[in-house]
């Protein structure tokens, strides 16, 4: 007996010594209730029957409380609204007294583990009423349309700052990451009549991006072909001017030219004249300047034949 009772006390003592703390976690341990110290990851030894108390504490897991709806499955009991009614927690009166369904979630870590379990009771739920009083600031000092529209990235940066500062002042020891809005809603009466109103501005602008699809259509058109018509205009004024100014030096040319054999020059004008316009003439009846009469020397059937010919 005295073996087994040896036995059995040396077991007893192995099984209070040991604990393993997991990779994303730290223990802190007390001593007769008074903090000790931190252990990190690991296998680690502590006094027995109580004398030393380890607590697990997930310094390197982020989580999260959401605010209007659960997740299933959650193991936090504070991660979700269990106790209060969620619709109730997300009430809220925006600055120009409108009302407004507001969902969120806080994502969060543990930072200072002794400040989370010793510094404030039930740090947890501290940190559930800390969000949402922040919220219900946030959202108040702004309109309905800009909770709901064009407001949300604003809020989300405010509302992390004024939280983390109050969980600083607090000393919870938790450090907050992120906060993002979820769903925001208009209260269920008038939710039917809201939606109609973004459907109209949906319409609004979905008309707005049609004319300015028309308008960056058409204009551009329009000013290419006024910049084509400019420059064929600038084109044939250039033309215009050249040939003037070409037709000015030739006949500057040509006139020195007169001027220096008048009777020479007048003849080869002629000359080249009617070699440009003998080429046109199909019928060309050359006649003495002494004939009185030019009827004889006309073959007028010719003319009747290609004239039938013709018709």
């Amino acid at each position: 007996m005295p073996i087994v009772v040896l036995v059995v006390i040396i077991l007893l003592v192995t099984w209070s010594s040991i604990y393993t703390v997991p990779s994303d976690s730290v223990a802190v341990v007390q001593r007769f209730g008074a903090y000790l110290k931190e252990v990190p990851a690991g296998l680690h030894f502590k006094m027995p029957f109580g004398v030393d108390e380890a607590t697990i504490v997930p310094v390197k897991r982020q989580l999260k409380q959401e605010f209007g709806f659960t997740t299933p499955g959650g193991t936090d009991p504070y991660q979700g609204s269990q106790t209060r009614d969620s619709r109730q927690e997300t009430q809220m009166v925006t600055g120009d007294l409108n009302a407004a369904l507001v969902e969120w979630v806080v994502q969060y870590r543990i930072a200072t583990p002794q400040k989370f379990l010793f510094e404030v009771r039930n740090p947890s739920a501290t940190l559930r009423y800390v969000s949402e009083s922040v919220m219900r600031e946030v959202v108040g000092d702004r309109t309905v349309d800009e909770v709901i529209t064009i407001g949300r990235q604003e809020i989300e940066s405010e509302a992390l700052t004024k939280m983390q500062a109050l969980s600083s002042k607090y000393a919870m020891g938790i450090s907050i990451d992120q906060v993002q809005l979820k769903n925001i809603n208009p209260p269920l009466p008038v939710q039917e009549s809201f939606n109609e109103v973004n459907q109209a501005q949906q319409e609004k602008e979905k008309l707005i991006n049609e004319a300015r699809r028309d308008y960056n259509k058409v204009i551009p058109l329009a000013e290419g072909e006024k910049d084509q018509r400019i420059r064929e205009a600038d084109g044939y004024r250039l033309k215009r001017i050249n040939e003037a100014e070409g037709d000015v030096a030739r006949f500057s040319a040509l006139l020195a030219e007169y001027s220096k054999a008048p009777e020479v020059t007048r003849r080869r004008i002629y000359i080249e004249t009617l070699e440009d316009i003998m080429p046109g003439i199909h019928a060309k009846v050359v006649i003495d300047e002494h004939t009185s009469q030019l009827l004889p020397l006309l073959n007028l059937n010719a003319n009747r034949n290609t004239t039938s010919e013709q018709l």
